[in-house]
């Protein structure tokens, strides 16, 4: 990669020292570690905004549309290697550091990683804002800046512990304070009359105030801008309580307003946690959207050309409020009336959904809603009359009409937010072709009857920056020297790899990176956990949050009855095989946190038992990251992406994984269904039920005790964790776990169980012969470019912002 223009002038090396001496406070002979990795970033991101304020001059000079993704979640990760790779500065920033004796490497490890997310959704964010700058569209991402974001998880005695994670405690040095964007955000009050019209008083006001991180694009083509939320109170300390002795409650105000930015998904079994969790959504929601109406009514001046300048894409339902409260500043602010209002409003959303899972399509009590945003429910009810009026004029039965309704009418009355965003939005789109016909027919079937132009496909993508040329640059080399460099600008040009997929030479090269990487995993896990691992054995990684959907208990049971396999039958040659597993359990998500401890307590058993030799190890990582991902995926042979089929929306990781050479086994689920029609039938491991033969079995009879007492393996698995031989210490533990599956299994471990340990020996078979293995990973290389974010974000572009 050629320098960028401006990376000779000045000389980085002496704007560290400058940086370090004039911004840091640090002569060069007393700086510790911290203050060079400090002056590091600070160096390079005086070169980023330069590029960030010539990229937003030319935005409002070209008078361009400008696309806002609002999301809960932004899982960002270290962003030093992103922007030094993306402007082309790495090598110039390693040779600057080489000079002070210092390795960039090591320095990068002291970059926090960002606490802004959890898992899939919140890394599809992220991959978005860096495409959304490296194809040179306006862009502003909307979250909120948590102080601790998504708990830090730590393995006590193979139990997943939360705790505090304090990514923010030495301070952020890529993010401004941006105090001047600062917004009221109301809660509760009453709707009183006001001029004609009406107007909401709310009883408690808060400050947000944004933080605004540069995102810089590939080539540094253009900085978009990723804009956080923080909360202030409008009365930080009461001093007359404070005075009176009442220190602790005079601060009330304040920790009211630290609450909302505190934590990501606060538990919310409570009725106390749901008040935060919607409090969160609307405090987020209500500042981005008086952002962007401020910023075009600023520049544009007439609010109804909103759609011809702004696209706002909700990311999942937690924005949905972004609805109603645009309609609130149109109607009550812009005094627009409500059926323009909402042409405005519908012609500018767009919606994505992300699940088909009903319970975590939000909903929420409408008692609680209303107590909070009163002036929004009003606006719901009068939007729900207008969508349940199309529906009758349209012919559609009472019950497809109680479907459609925006108000759940059942015994718990609850405002429906995926049934808001999408009546409110012209787009409404899934993330994976089966995922986007199966909203068709399950959770929107009867919106879909009612407004069938809106439902559209935009399957997920990964920037390749950062999960090919960043986290695995031997494999990036490689691919170099075989086909060139144009794939580095477009990775459909990975199909070049195709014609040389049996070239021996290349084969080698490519497996020689992976056992390197291998080599460098084994040795980070070792430190972590004490699990000395063979680099040369299948390395076999499941890495996602834990849920049952997702089946690690099916992956578990496996693991078990794979151990007792190789105990039985020591003769057969086995191939080596470690098993990878990493993620974290939702606080109040009781099986999700048995599975981890299930997890340690089948690795404590088996990696002490000499009877099984190396022949299998087991791995839970502690703690799963975006940075722990840049280490595990770029040495992994196998990627398990085995969700119960109809459930996954889409995935990504399994997208990740073949880019860096790992074969896939998995259901015919989400996105996999699309990565076996790219690299082809015979380079992907496909077993298990399909979606409709999922939904097929939860309507019939499905006897799942038979299936298990009729299949040796799977019957001695589930009693050997059920009998407590994998927790002596407390043999009943595992009893419920296991009786789930015996009574009703309705996440189809036993159904697919038979079918999925076969195709695991079908992975063993070709794992024995290395060429054959070597090629079917090239495939998956060579042709899985098609999933990159940046043809994603494209058919957005075009097909739902209008900005390209």
């Amino acid at each position: 990669m050629s320098s960028s223009p401006d990376a000779q002038s000045p000389g980085i090396d002496d704007l560290i020292i400058d940086v370090l001496r004039h911004r840091v406070g640090k002569d060069e002979r007393a700086a510790k570690s911290h203050d060079w990795y400090t002056a590091a970033v600070l160096s390079l991101r005086d070169k980023v905004i330069d590029r960030w304020m010539e990229s937003t001059r030319r935005t409002y000079a070209q008078g361009d549309k400008r696309v806002y993704y609002l999301s809960l979640e932004f899982l960002i990760g270290r962003l030093l290697r992103d922007a030094l790779n993306n402007l082309s500065l790495t090598k110039d920033m390693s040779s600057a550091l080489k000079r002070y004796g210092l390795d960039l490497a090591v320095l990068e490890e002291l970059e926090p990683d960002a606490a802004l997310g959890n898992g899939g959704l919140g890394r599809l964010a992220a991959c978005f804002m860096e495409s959304l700058a490296s194809l040179d569209i306006p862009a502003y991402g909307y979250g909120i800046r948590y102080v601790n974001g998504m708990f830090r998880q730590r393995i006590d005695d193979g139990w997943q512990v939360e705790l505090p994670e304090t990514w923010l405690s030495h301070g952020n040095p890529w993010e401004f304070d941006r105090r001047e964007s600062a917004y009221r955000i109301g809660f509760g009050g009453e709707v009183v009359e006001a001029g004609g019209g009406v107007m909401w008083q709310p009883a408690e006001v808060i400050e947000a105030s944004a933080i605004d991180t540069p995102v810089v694009g590939w080539r540094g083509k253009r900085v978009n801008t990723l804009r956080l939320w923080t909360a202030h109170a409008l009365d930080p300390i009461k001093l007359d309580a404070f005075n009176a002795g009442d220190h602790v409650g005079a601060l009330e105000n304040e920790a009211r307003a630290d609450s909302l930015v505190r934590v990501l998904y606060p538990a919310d079994s409570s009725a106390a946690g749901q008040e935060l969790r919607l409090r969160q959504e609307y405090f987020f929601s209500s500042a981005s959207i008086q952002d962007i109406v401020r910023r075009h009514v600023q520049y544009e001046k007439d609010v109804m050309t909103l759609p011809d300048k702004v696209a706002i894409q909700l990311n999942d339902t937690h924005p949905a409020v972004s609805v109603a409260e645009l309609m609130r500043l149109l109607v009550d602010h812009h005094g627009l009336e409500f059926d323009s209002a909402w042409d405005v409003t519908k012609r500018t959303v767009g919606y994505t959904n992300h699940t088909l899972l009903p319970e975590a399509l939000e909903s929420w009590p409408l008692p609680l809603f209303e107590r909070l945003l009163p002036r929004h429910m009003q606006i719901i009810y009068a939007i729900n009359s207008r969508v349940l009026r199309d529906a009758r004029k349209a012919g559609l039965d009472d019950a497809a009409i109680a479907a459609i309704s925006l108000i759940d009418e059942g015994g718990d009355r609850r405002v429906r937010m995926a049934n808001l965003a999408f009546s409110g939005a012209h787009s409404v789109n899934g993330v994976a072709a089966l995922h986007t016909d199966l909203m068709k027919v399950t959770v929107f079937k009867d919106l879909h009857a009612l407004y069938p132009e809106r439902i559209n496909n935009k399957t997920n993508g990964v920037t390749p920056r950062r999960w090919l040329m960043q986290c695995n640059p031997g494999l990036t080399s490689v691919i170099r020297d075989a086909i060139g460099d144009a794939f580095l600008d477009d990775t459909g040009k990975l199909e070049d790899l195709n014609k040389l997929a049996a070239d021996r030479e290349l084969g080698e090269r490519i497996a020689e990176v992976k056992r390197s990487n291998k080599l460098a995993l084994a040795e980070h896990l070792t430190e972590l956990s004490g699990i000395r691992l063979d680099p040369d054995a299948l390395f076999d990684v499941h890495i996602k949050r834990i849920h049952e959907y997702k089946r690690q208990l099916l992956n578990l049971v496996e693991t078990v009855a794979l151990y007792d396999q190789i105990r039985s039958h020591p003769e057969k040659d086995w191939v080596p095989r470690v098993k990878i597993f990493g993620g974290k359990a939702a606080p109040s998500y009781h099986n999700a946190k048995l599975i981890i401890k299930l997890a340690n307590d089948i690795a404590r058993r088996v990696n002490l038992d000499p009877s099984v030799g190396g022949l299998l190890k087991v791995v839970f990582v502690p703690n799963y990251n975006v940075t722990l991902a840049e280490r595990i995926i770029p040495a992994s042979d196998l990627s398990e992406q085995i969700s119960t089929a109809g459930m996954e929306a889409s995935g990504t990781g399994n997208m990740k994984f073949a880019l860096n050479g790992a074969l896939t086994i998995g259901t015919l689920d989400g996105a996999n269904i699309e990565i076996k029609d790219r690299v082809g039938d015979e380079n992907i491991f496909i077993f298990g039920l399909t979606a409709d033969e999922v939904a097929a079995k939860r309507e019939e009879a499905y006897n799942p005790r038979e299936i298990i007492e009729g299949s040796r393996e799977l019957s001695q698995a589930m009693q050997a964790i059920a009998k407590g031989v994998f927790s002596p210490d407390d043999p009943t533990r595992y009893a419920g776990l296991m009786n789930g599956i015996y009574d009703h299994d309705w996440f189809m471990v036993a159904a697919d169980f038979d079918s999925y340990t076969d195709t695991q020996r079908a992975v063993d078979k070709l794992w024995i012969d290395q060429a054959a293995w070597r090629e079917k990973a090239i495939r998956n290389i060579a042709n899985v470019g098609w999933f990159s974010s940046d043809r994603t974000i494209s058919e957005y572009a075009k097909d739902i912002w209008g900005v390209m």
